[in-house]
C-alpha cells in the first residue's frame, strides 16, 4: 500500500463550497444520533452547525457570541450552555477538541472509530485532521515499549497549510 493510501489528509481549498461540508457532517451526526437514541437537542444541533461552518478551531467563547447573533433576544444563554453542548459532541465523537487552542473542529468521519491527529495552519488559523495508520501505530508501539498506559492523546502539529505556504513551500507574500 502506498503512503498516500494510508494517510488521509487534506486542507480544503479555501474557496470551495463548504456547504457540503455542513451537510455531510450534520447527515452523518444526525445519522448516528438516531441509531444510538442520542438526544440531538435543537442546541446541540446548532452547535454543531456553528463548528462546522468552518475549518477554523471555534473556541466556546466564540461559539456562544455566535449562537446569540443567530438566537432570538429573548433567549440569554450562558457558557454553561455551549460547555455541555460541546461536551456531548465530543463525547460521542462528532467533534474534536484542540487542545493547544482550547477550541473545537468537527470530526467528519464520526461513524468511523479513529484516532485525530490535527496540522494547525499558524497563518489562516484552519485545521486539517490527520488520518495514518503508521502515525497511530507508531504512537501505540512507542507507549508499549515505554510500558506507559495512554489515557488521552494530543497531536498538533503546527505550521503553514499550502495556501498559506504557497507553491515553493514558503509563506505567500
Amino acid at each position: 500500500m502506498r503512503a498516500s493510501q494510508k494517510t488521509r489528509t487534506q486542507f480544503p481549498k479555501t474557496a470551495h463550497d463548504h456547504r457540503s461540508c455542513v451537510e455531510v457532517a450534520l447527515g452523518a451526526a444526525k445519522s448516528i444520533a438516531a441509531k444510538e437514541r442520542l438526544r440531538f437537542t435543537p442546541l446541540r444541533r446548532r452547535v454543531f452547525e456553528i463548528v462546522s461552518h468552518s475549518h477554523r478551531p471555534l473556541g466556546a467563547y466564540e461559539v456562544l457570541d455566535r449562537l446569540g447573533k443567530s438566537e432570538s433576544k429573548r433567549t440569554r444563554l450562558a457558557p454553561p450552555t455551549v460547555y455541555r453542548a460541546l461536551d456531548f459532541l465530543r463525547a460521542h465523537g462528532f467533534v474534536h477538541r484542540i487542545d493547544s487552542l482550547n477550541a473545537f473542529v468537527t470530526c467528519f468521519a464520526p461513524a468511523r472509530p479513529h484516532r485525530a491527529y490535527f496540522f494547525l495552519c499558524q497563518e489562516c488559523g484552519r485545521a486539517a485532521e490527520i488520518e495514518d495508520a503508521q502515525l497511530s501505530a507508531a504512537l501505540k508501539n512507542c507507549s508499549a515499549v515505554a510500558r506507559f498506559v495512554v489515557a488521552r492523546e494530543t497531536v498538533e502539529i503546527a505550521g503553514l497549510c499550502v495556501d498559506c505556504a504557497g507553491p515553493d513551500g514558503h509563506p505567500s507574500a
